[in-house]
């Protein structure tokens, strides 16, 4: 059979990013082959997290981005697209107004999901990556706004929450000592109850701290290493970030904040291994796109006509 394509668009507090991915279906084997990733550092997080609002200039790149996307989907015929908005989206006290002038530019409907369907959602993307079965593993997600954790227990989804801890609100001191009252009072009671020594561990950050740390033991990146190279990044400004790492400017000033948080939740589990697949809530929201499409036999959408 030909393959379909499907499209994914995730706008989060630090960057808003689309793929489109192409799936060949087959019963024995199905083939996922990601065509496009586009990533553009908005960061509507530094807005809503500080001011309560996104501003007028924000959103109309946001609306700007969001017409070039619709476009994309058009030339690359998907069969099925989602529109996901986190953290930011969710706080900002004009997001509503926001999602109806895209709704009305550009054809495409934008879904404000809340902290727990997005751990849901992240969750799904962990089917690209075998993991064995009799194992327990914590899934971590550090994003802009916010850090999504689940829990697999004997390869079955036990429980997911959302914390409002993340690299954007960090930045700009938006994070109440509750949040962290409370992630750390939760991960305590998985450690009593649960032996977790892998944590599946999904964002751009930690996938550029693994490249970073070079040390990658198999497909496990040990969590000395990941301190290691954390306690070496601390030594050097943004600028020197950017020179010395070659980092990317919206990755230079958000990277220790995140690699802090994943060493938090690492030490509190008693974990000494991460597994960093390189996916997230948008590889999530292919899977989702894909399981309705075999449902539903393959019926394409009427606004994508």
């Amino acid at each position: 059979m030909n393959s379909l394509q499907f499209a994914a668009i995730d706008i989060g507090s630090n960057a808003v990013r689309l793929l489109i991915m192409s799936i060949v279906p087959g019963n024995a084997e199905e083939s996922f082959d990601k065509t496009l990733m586009i990533r553009v550092p908005l960061r509507l997080g530094q807005e809503s997290f500080v001011d309560g609002k996104i501003s007028d200039s924000k959103a109309k790149n946001l609306i700007r981005l969001m017409k070039a996307f619709k476009h994309l989907l058009k030339v690359y015929d998907v069969s099925d697209y989602r529109v996901c908005a986190t953290a930011a989206m969710r706080e900002a006290t004009n997001s509503k107004e926001l999602v109806k002038q895209i709704k009305k530019e550009t054809d495409l409907k934008v879904e404000i999901i809340d902290g727990h369907e997005e751990a849901m959602i992240i969750y799904e993307s962990h089917f690209y990556y075998n993991l064995n079965e009799h194992q327990n593993y914590v899934f971590v997600d550090v994003g802009g706004g916010s850090t999504e954790i689940s829990l697999l227990v004997n390869g079955e989804l036990s429980q997911s929450k959302s914390y409002k801890i993340g690299t954007v609100r960090l930045l700009n001191d938006k994070v109440e000592s509750g949040e962290y009252d409370m992630l750390h009072r939760d991960l305590q009671e998985l450690k009593e109850q649960y032996q977790i020594s892998d944590i599946i561990a999904s964002g751009g950050n930690i996938i550029k701290l693994n490249a970073l740390a070079k040390t990658r033991t198999g497909r496990k990146f040990p969590l000395t290493a990941l301190e290691a190279i954390t306690a070496e990044l601390k030594q050097y400004n943004v600028d020197e970030l950017i020179e010395k790492y070659k980092l990317k400017p919206d990755r230079a000033d958000v990277i220790v904040p995140a690699a802090n948080t994943y060493i938090d939740v690492a030490q509190s589990v008693g974990a000494k291994n991460f597994i960093v697949p390189k996916i997230g809530l948008i590889d999530g929201i292919i899977h989702m796109l894909y399981v309705k499409w075999k449902e539903k036999k393959g019926k394409k959408p009427d606004s994508l006509d």
